[in-house]
């Protein structure tokens, strides 16, 4: 198997202000993974908060790509992954996610299957997802509420967390009066205090907010789970929860969990999370970073076994280079396409293709610029 990479700049089309930091933009690597003819995608993007920048990415996919040398053919490497060995050692989990979703793209192609089906599942997964509004005035967060209900969304997740509580107040006021019918989401991203939650919980659950995602800052389980028993509406864990072992501590005790595959490490990881927490009385969320339609696929893949959808990262795109899922409309779906379903957008085949293979089996840019994994 031969590994290559690019990457791209994705432009959110406005700053999406959290609780701790205001994005404007992140970088995109891109992984391809080619055996026989056949080429399967997956991406990582960069991340402040797992420290994570273009260039380390890069290297850990250096790693990755002599690790998957040593498997004669694709579908090796995808047993061996789905077992629960890293790709690679020391590999964070969102290069395993990566590497996850271009085997599950190349075997799936290979075998000219979606991936939903070569996990398992018959019917083509559709969910309603979440769209998420950031830190703003009450007045914008409102047309952006009215907005996005007459487009057809269902769910809409606000963030909070503001300096002044009261802000976070204001804006959910605001989104509930501009859209009476829409479920409500909120994630202050462990912005809170406990002290705060408790005062503020039973205020959002009179707007008939559905659940809270991470009201604590993340580092006290414990304390989590002890809010969850007594809040007045459910509390989702996602910074507290960011591997199975975190989970196995929190199932049963928390509402729910929100799994990203660039935490906890793919597709498969996720499975076993999800096979972890059923029937424990804690459900599942998917959600995601900021990332193109190529990092939203396999998490949609996934979308039906959630009781949450939060997989609009895509949608806060600017520009997304690939296309396959969906989600304008308020609804994520994949397509009976084998692999992953998603195509570069029109004008971006060529970025996608950008490297070669030079006579020593190298993998260079247009430019002859080393871009090789392996």
């Amino acid at each position: 198997m031969r590994t290559g990479l690019r990457t791209v700049r994705l432009e959110l089309t406005e700053p999406l202000r959290i609780s701790r930091s205001t994005m404007s933009a992140r970088d995109a690597v891109w992984l391809s993974v080619e055996h026989e003819g056949v080429t399967g995608h997956g991406e990582a993007v960069s991340s402040v908060y797992y420290r994570l920048d273009a260039e380390s990415l890069g290297r850990h996919f250096t790693a990755v790509g002599a690790d998957l040398a040593r498997f004669p053919d694709p579908e090796t490497a995808l047993e061996v992954l789905r077992t629960g060995e890293s790709a690679s050692a020391g590999a964070p989990p969102a290069v395993t996610a990566a590497v996850d979703a271009a085997l599950l793209d190349l075997v799936g192609k290979r075998a000219g299957r979606p991936v939903h089906r070569l996990l398992g599942a018959e019917d083509t997964p559709v969910a309603a997802t979440a769209r998420t509004l950031g830190i703003t005035s009450p007045a914008h967060a409102a047309a952006q509420a009215r907005s996005l209900v007459a487009s057809g969304f269902e769910v809409l997740k606000v963030k909070a967390g503001a300096a002044d509580p009261e802000e976070d107040v204001e804006r959910v006021r605001a989104v509930r009066d501009a859209a009476p019918g829409a479920r409500l989401l909120l994630d202050p991203n462990g912005a809170w205090t406990t002290g705060q939650a408790e005062a503020l919980l039973p205020r959002f659950a009179a707007f008939g907010v559905e659940a809270v995602e991470q009201p604590l800052a993340p580092g006290d389980p414990e304390a989590l789970a002890a809010l969850a028993e007594r809040s007045p509406l459910p509390v989702v864990a996602d910074e507290d929860a960011v591997d199975l072992e975190d989970v196995r501590r929190l199932a049963g005790r928390v509402h729910g969990v929100n799994v990203k595959l660039a935490k906890c490490g793919g597709v498969h990881a996720a499975l076993r999370i999800a096979e972890l927490i059923d029937g424990s009385g804690t459900e599942l969320m998917l959600g995601c970073l900021t990332a193109s339609s190529l990092g939203l696929a396999p998490a949609v893949h996934l979308a039906d076994r959630a009781r949450w959808a939060d997989l609009d990262g895509h949608l806060l795109l600017a520009h997304d280079p690939w296309t396959g899922i969906g989600g304008e409309d308020g609804r994520v779906r994949t397509s009976d396409l084998p692999g992953l379903g998603v195509e570069p957008r029109e004008g971006r085949r060529a970025d996608v293709e950008a490297c070669r293979t030079d006579p020593d089996g190298r993998r260079t840019d247009p430019e002859g610029r080393r871009a090789d994994l392996a």
